[in-house]
């Protein structure tokens, strides 16, 4: 495939910047031909579109990962390397994030309503949800347990699709790049909104404002939570390759997945408690 060959897939690890513009371009280029060619389900076929482009690049980075199990001696070492991967995982995940919330935020409302709309629905159901917790008066804690079990089944199906597909969890961390984008960029247009009411100009300063508070608004919380997708992630595709391969019996395979499995919980712990206890005192605004 042209795409796939635009990136080295051995040298991602020493240049985690190139995902991100990986990330961009398989994003637009996914909306574009989504949305021109099956405009009624572009929403959905978009993001299938960046997997698809994304998955040969992804599996060669699992297979290698599985096969430095074998070699590296140190449980330390791997975990060294396997957060190579993960940094560049992340920047893949905000070049698509990115692409989507420019076309969100630019494009006029009836075609981003056209594309995104089952992203809006499910931002929609997640408002509803937050909004009835604070009528009945639902404890901190319990939404904190609230919050965590929802994920953990998110960080579930991560385990599941990629011990099951090899790297089959890029999809759910693909639909939830698109659902961040289209959150990011109804707060950046209403705030902007309200800023220009107030300011009664449109200046680039208030504009480069708005989308900093939008991202940080995410990302103080979510940036842990997608960490803890995509090392679940890599455990199963570890697993999945080992079991391939006949690697399954080797011990050093066996410790460094249920690290990783470990590791995942614990950044969704973490995640859970900045998006209840923290991100509500710095940002008082909902999805």
């Amino acid at each position: 495939m042209v795409l796939e060959s635009l990136f080295n897939p051995f040298k991602v690890k020493s240049n985690p910047w190139e995902m991100f513009i990986a990330g961009f371009m398989y994003a637009i280029i996914g909306l574009m031909l989504s949305y021109l060619v099956f405009r009624e389900v572009s929403g959905i076929l978009t993001v299938f579109l960046i997997v698809i482009a994304s998955l040969p690049m992804l599996f060669t980075t699992v297979q290698n990962e599985e096969q430095l199990d074998l070699k590296t001696n140190g449980e330390w070492a791997l975990l060294k390397e396997h957060t190579q991967v993960l940094v560049f995982l992340i920047f893949l995940f905000f070049g698509i994030t990115a692409a989507l919330l420019l076309v969100y935020t630019v494009f006029p409302s009836e075609i981003t309503t056209s594309i995104f709309n089952l992203q809006e629905r499910a931002i929609l159901n997640v408002n509803q949800n937050i909004q009835s917790n604070i009528t009945a008066g639902v404890a901190k804690f319990d939404v904190f347990i609230r919050i965590f079990t929802n994920n953990l089944k998110v960080l579930f199906f991560c385990l599941i699709f990629s011990f099951l597909y090899g790297t089959g969890s890029i999809f759910i961390l693909t639909w939830n790049a698109s659902v961040i984008a289209v959150a990011m960029g109804n707060l950046i247009k209403t705030e902007f909104a309200k800023t220009a009411s107030l300011v009664g100009f449109n200046s680039l300063a208030a504009y480069f404002g708005v989308t900093t508070f939008s991202f940080f608004r995410y990302m103080t919380h979510g940036i842990f939570e997608i960490a803890a997708y995509f090392v679940m992630g890599l455990a199963g595709g570890i697993i999945s390759i080992a079991i391939i391969r006949h690697d399954l019996r080797e011990e050093k395979v066996l410790i460094d997945t249920l690290d990783l499995v470990l590791i995942s919980f614990g950044l969704l712990i973490v995640a859970a408690i900045l998006e209840v206890y923290i991100t509500p005192l710095i940002f008082q605004t909902g999805l």
